[in-house]
């Protein structure tokens, strides 16, 4: 068999338009940031389309997802998508984070794709639950989001970060040229707890 390589495309997914997905260049990225092994237990937050759950998931064969999802129109998506590609280790949890956090299994990695206001408390219960060595990985938009991050990775004494800044650009086609149209940036933060 061979092993699962992370970066499906974008349109494998079922989607929806009120549903964000984490898009295919970003999960690669998230991916390898949260550095999953084959018994990896992971945590979700934001699952959105279930899209980064599901890759996650399909690396950890050995181990568990945790999506965490507030979006009612989200969690079918999350379910249709985990059965059309056989992911089978994968617990939808229906819940706006940082609630259903605490009741989960040591993690050794945890995904923040959004955080509805509660970012703080999402990472002290993530940091709570996480392994020695295990990594936090948040994906942020805004300016705002990112510098509230920063300062919470900053204060933990048992915590260190970085961050990357990342802009893709894909090219479209307009008459015989390639033009890139580029997507918005995105902050990738990575805190380890040593």
């Amino acid at each position: 068999m061979t092993p699962f390589v992370p970066g499906m495309d974008d349109q494998e997914f079922l989607r929806d338009k009120a549903v964000p997905m984490t898009k295919k260049e970003i999960r690669i990225l998230t991916l390898t940031a949260a550095r999953i092994d084959e018994n990896a237990v992971i945590c979700d937050i934001g699952a959105g389309t279930g899209s980064l759950s599901i890759e996650a998931a399909l690396l950890a064969k050995n181990g568990h997802v945790f999506a965490i999802e507030k979006n009612p129109t989200a969690l079918p998506l999350i379910n249709a998508n985990a059965a059309k590609f056989g992911v089978k280790n994968l617990t939808i949890i229906p819940a706006t984070a940082p609630y259903g956090i605490a009741d989960l299994p040591d993690l050794t990695a945890a995904f923040v794709g959004g955080s509805g206001g509660n970012l703080s408390l999402i990472i002290e219960a993530l940091a709570n639950r996480l392994k020695v060595g295990g990594r936090i990985v948040v994906t942020a938009i805004t300016p705002q989001t990112v510098a509230a991050c920063l300062a919470d990775m900053k204060r933990r004494d048992n915590f260190r970060y970085e961050a990357v800044v990342v802009q893709v650009s894909r090219l479209r086609r307009v008459g015989s040229l390639d033009l890139p149209a580029a997507q918005n940036p995105i902050t990738i933060i990575t805190g380890e707890k040593v």
